[in-house]
């Protein structure tokens, strides 16, 4: 089966926030547009209860026939029910959905049989079992029209019958150097649940950084912040960074900077990444 290998510069204006919002709250959702998050997903499948499907399906396509202030994405239910079919012909065509997110992905075929019916509408795949993790990079590669693919710690926590947090590294680790592979983006963290507990979701978001994420969903407009003060980068990244280009600006091949740190192409590229995350938007 041939792959779909991007060539994705990283460099590129990238969402550091993703705020999902429960489809069948029209409030909610308008004032999830207002609060500042990079891209809102309007939930349609875990946030909705069976007998909201149709209202939440309902306001939703209504919201959409119409561009929003800021990219909006849907997360449609599973692939493998009704509700899922009822949705991709409520909302496809509409000039306000920017891209589809899909749950429960397990394989590449679920994205092509998808693709196929979207035209180029990006879609985006969670990864919330054992069998996702381990199709993550045929998933990545599956389609054109994937853009990116990201974990769904709940329902893979469940799956796995992992407690402690620390369980799911070397998932977190598999789907980071899986989008890598596939060109895509980093991925973005999964939902820190507590939404008061900030403290807990600071130190999630660092390490998450350390694992090679950059940015992550949320689910209350109060975690925006915190989420984007763990990913911006900081002043002293940032001058670091400035340095870098500059020298490589002035210098061909490998180098090492005044305060004796070496640097070559791959620093390089690193550096402009950083400075890149300043002007997203």
């Amino acid at each position: 089966m041939t792959t779909c290998r991007r060539t994705t510069e990283t460099t590129a204006p990238f969402p550091l926030t993703w705020l999902y919002v429960p489809g069948d709250r029209p409030h909610v959702v308008a004032k999830a547009l207002v609060s500042g998050a990079d891209v809102v997903v309007i939930d349609l499948e875990d946030a909705v209860a069976p007998d909201r499907k149709d209202c939440a399906r309902a306001a939703t396509a209504d919201l959409l026939t119409h561009p929003q202030p800021v990219p909006v994405h849907v997360r449609i239910n599973g692939l493998d029910t009704s509700w899922a079919q009822t949705d991709i012909q409520a909302l496809l065509g509409l000039p306000g959905l920017d891209g589809l997110r899909l749950p429960k992905v397990t394989s590449p075929d679920d994205i092509r049989h998808l693709a196929d019916r979207t035209a180029a509408l990006p879609l985006y795949a969670l990864l919330e079992s054992a069998l996702g993790i381990e199709h993550a990079y045929a998933i990545a590669t599956a389609h054109p029209a994937l853009r990116g693919i990201s974990l769904g710690e709940a329902d893979l926590r469940a799956d796995l019958g992992v407690r402690d947090d620390l369980g799911l590294d070397w998932c977190r680790s598999r789907i980071v150097v899986a989008a890598r592979a596939a060109g895509l983006a980093p991925p973005p963290q999964s939902v820190h649940p507590d939404t008061r507990d900030l403290g807990g979701l600071a130190a999630s978001c660092a390490h998450g950084r350390a694992l090679g994420f950059l940015g992550r969903a949320a689910i209350h407009p109060r975690q925006l912040p915190i989420i984007e003060r763990a990913y911006l980068p900081t002043e002293a990244e940032v001058e670091q960074a400035e340095t870098i280009i500059k020298a490589a600006t002035t210098e061909q091949g490998a180098q090492a900077l005044p305060d004796g740190s070496f640097i070559d192409a791959a620093v390089v590229a690193t550096a402009r990444r950083t400075l890149s995350l300043l002007n997203r938007r």
